[in-house]
């Protein structure tokens, strides 16, 4: 295996959340013997990064690459062993790099949540990646590892517990304080302009397993959450936007791994509302605000509107001060086909879109290259339930802000208690 010049280049440096990636890299968690680049297409901009960056940065490389210059990415490829790619949406400029990644052999991670893109890459370049040993892990963002993670922890601890794994595990948002990225709405906005267009992507946004691999044995009937009353957590909840993303990549890592859940395994997502007619009323209010947002990315006319004078832009985002004042607490449900029950928590503690996400892609790119052996774990398109040991686990907690725990007795009663909002 040939060593290459350098550990790891973050491409889309000065992208908002590139540039939170770096500023982290350098100044919250600087990796012992690690080399790393910073790379866009803009000379002048990763200069003024550098600059901006401070002293700390001098010595970091910067590399010039742009999305749709085949040439300038396998040149990137060919210098390190993996690749962060911050430069969105991965539909409009994500292909070519997923190509040159699975043609030379780097790994690679990203922070989509673009499931009709997904499913375009791991049919066009599934087979090459496994040649070359290339592992491309999509989803490294909150869109989608919290959730896969946390699905992966719980059957953990149910397998200890129990012996054997849950058939039903559901999600719920109990709280979370930051707004979704300006580059995840321009990911939404292309995927309804692709849907519009395509009834095969039409088709794909209906299916659960879109995302699995054929042959996958999995046949449970899965749902998505509208307004309901879940008894578990004695609240009345309502849809999660996320959720149908989320989904669909924890299903990929059940087959992934085997169906290792069971192939009747169910799995949902959705956000606490409260318990009584207060929840009832927030929980209407959620879908209510569900539909509304998607008939805006729908309408042609409604979605310019929204785009210029209200929703995020790819490029925006929040202040340090609201990264750091953003959090998230997501709740986890499993039970066994005998009946047995388990609760675990997933927390952050910056926002989900920008702050946390930064930071948990690094840590998974990180935890590909250091702790995931390229002689046991072979190429291919993963998720990231199933490519990461407990090792990510560890670099989570102790670099990302993340704790992922076991709720019981009392705590347990408690968590389930209270209001989501």
């Amino acid at each position: 295996m040939v060593n290459k010049e350098l550990d790891m280049i973050v491409f889309g440096a000065t992208s908002f959340v590139g540039q939170i990636i770096c500023r982290y890299l350098l100044e919250e968690h600087a990796e012992p013997n690690f080399t790393w680049a910073m790379a866009a297409r803009s000379q002048d901009k990763l200069e003024q990064l550098r600059a901006e960056l401070g002293e700390k940065s001098v010595s970091i490389p910067v590399v010039i690459a742009d999305s749709f210059d085949d040439a300038t990415l396998m040149a990137m490829c060919e210098r390190t062993e993996v690749i962060i790619s911050t430069v969105g949406p991965y539909a409009i400029f994500g292909e070519a790099l997923v190509k040159a990644c699975a043609n030379t052999g780097t790994d690679y991670c990203d922070i989509t949540g673009e499931s009709q893109w997904m499913k375009r890459m791991i049919s066009r370049y599934s087979d090459q990646a496994t040649s070359t040993g290339a592992r491309i892990v999509h989803c490294c963002g909150f869109d989608s590892l919290p959730s896969d993670l946390g699905v992966k922890f719980l059957q953990e601890q149910a397998w200890g517990k129990f012996g054997v794994y849950c058939s039903e595990v559901k999600m719920r948002v109990k709280v979370m304080k930051g707004t979704f990225s300006g580059g995840t709405v321009a990911s939404g906005v292309n995927a309804f302009k692709e849907a519009a267009q395509d009834p095969e992507i039409r088709a794909e946004m209906r299916d659960w397993y879109s995302l699995c691999p054929r042959g996958h044995n999995n046949s449970a009937r899965q749902r998505a959450i509208g307004m309901e009353y879940d008894k578990d957590f004695k609240s009345w909840i309502g849809p999660f936007i996320m959720a149908a993303v989320n989904s669909r990549v924890v299903l990929r890592s059940n087959a992934l791994l085997q169906e290792r859940y069971g192939n009747e395994f169910r799995y949902n997502e959705g956000s606490l509302a409260g318990d009584g007619d207060k929840g009832r009323k927030l929980a209407k209010r959620m879908k209510s605000d569900g539909r509304l947002f998607g008939l805006v990315l729908a309408v042609p006319l409604l979605r310019w509107f929204a785009l210029k004078f209200f929703l995020p832009k790819p490029g925006e985002g929040p202040s340090l001060r609201e990264q750091q004042e953003g959090f998230y607490d997501l709740q986890f449900f499993g039970k066994t086909d005998a009946g047995d029950e388990i609760r675990v928590r997933v927390t952050g503690d910056r926002d989900p879109g920008y702050g946390s996400t930064a930071k948990m892609l690094s840590q998974a790119a990180v935890s590909l290259l250091r702790d995931v052996d390229k002689n046991e774990v072979p190429g291919g398109f993963w998720t990231p339930g199933s490519i990461f040991n407990d090792a990510l686990y560890q670099r989570l907690s102790c670099y990302a802000g993340l704790s992922f725990e076991v709720l019981e007795g009392e705590s347990a009663k408690e968590e389930v208690a209270q209001p989501g909002y």
